[in-house]
């Protein structure tokens, strides 16, 4: 099976930086598979995006479909919630083309992540920790109602912009990429835009891909960012039924994934990333104790510059 060259992301008046959002690289894991005999474990490294995470994608198709539809113009101030990575996106962004943005965002979020929005410019309002990215949501909410006219809301947990990001572009590049070879994609929700945007554009593509999605086993968790789905705000754009199955992660398990991706991998990687890679060998493990090979393709959402300060690096 031959696939065409992936275009980028549509722009207008497209700036050289924003250009280089998408075609990140696919890279095989060398050290962690090889208990898993027959199975190979690809990952999408989207720290190479310009703002460093995959939200570069969904944040970019976000503000080119408000620049379209005329919502967005440069008397609005940018308004979302985020846990961190989309704001980081918005702000790079909104720098490059000239907008102003105003995040909610836990009062939680990494020191990293807070000093990074403030190099771009971006305004932050700090909702309850306790409350996780759902207590952003509410804030955003509040805000955006008490004065409409002077934002604009991208709304990424309902913006059905976002996951079209990841159909029309990380879908068709992992099936570039693999040369059509792909068995299994797995990857945990946030907002659920990549796992339903890459899912969607295989069951279009490649009907015989086995989806699976990964949340936290509990709504308490320490996974910055991802959402336990039974207790959380669900988003508007998350399908409960595209998942041929789901994979329920242990924080602790996630930290220790994130330690052995930086020393048996060489790379250094963030929480979510993590979460993912840990699923990823959660299925595969599963798969080779049948028997069967694979191709499992999952996503390093975002590099581990941004939690560094974190005291899970200094165990064991």
């Amino acid at each position: 099976m031959a696939f065409a060259p992936i275009p980028q992301l549509a722009r207008t008046e497209a700036e050289p930086l924003l250009a280089t959002v998408g075609n990140t690289p696919l890279i095989r894991l060398q050290r962690i598979p090889r208990e898993f005999p027959g199975i190979e474990i690809y990952v999408k490294a989207e720290f190479f995006n310009p703002g460093g995470s995959v939200k570069d994608r969904a944040a970019l198709n976000m503000i080119l479909d408000g620049e379209r539809s005329g919502k967005l113009h440069h008397s609005r101030v940018i308004l979302d919630a985020t846990s961190g990575n989309t704001g980081i996106a918005y702000a790079m962004i909104a720098a490059s083309r000239g907008y102003k943005v105003k995040l909610c965002i836990p009062a939680n979020a990494s020191i990293e992540r807070q000093r990074i929005l403030r190099a771009y410019g971006a305004e932050m309002v700090f909702s309850d920790a306790a409350e996780g990215s759902d207590g952003a949501i509410r804030l955003c909410r509040q805000i955006y109602l008490a004065d409409p006219d002077v934002y604009f809301y991208p709304d990424q947990y309902n913006n059905p912009a976002n996951w079209k990001a990841h159909f029309e572009h990380t879908g068709a590049e992992i099936l570039r990429q693999t040369a059509g070879r792909i068995t299994h994609f797995v990857a945990a929700m946030g907002t659920s835009g990549t796992f339903t945007g890459v899912t969607r554009r295989l069951r279009r593509d490649a009907p015989e891909v086995r989806c699976y999605s990964a949340q936290p086993s509990t709504g308490f968790h320490g996974l910055e960012g991802l959402k336990h789905m039974p207790t959380a705000i669900v988003p508007g754009i998350y399908d409960e039924h595209l998942a041929d199955g789901n994979l329920w992660i242990e924080t602790e398990d996630a930290y220790k994934m994130v330690r052995r991706m930086a020393r048996e991998e060489g790379l250094l990687v963030g929480i979510s990333s993590g979460c993912n890679v840990h699923a990823a060998t959660l299925l595969a493990k599963d798969l080779a104790a049948r028997g069967e090979s694979a191709v499992i393709v999952t996503v390093l959402c975002d590099s581990a510059d941004k939690y560094l300060s974190e005291r899970f690096w200094e165990e064991e």
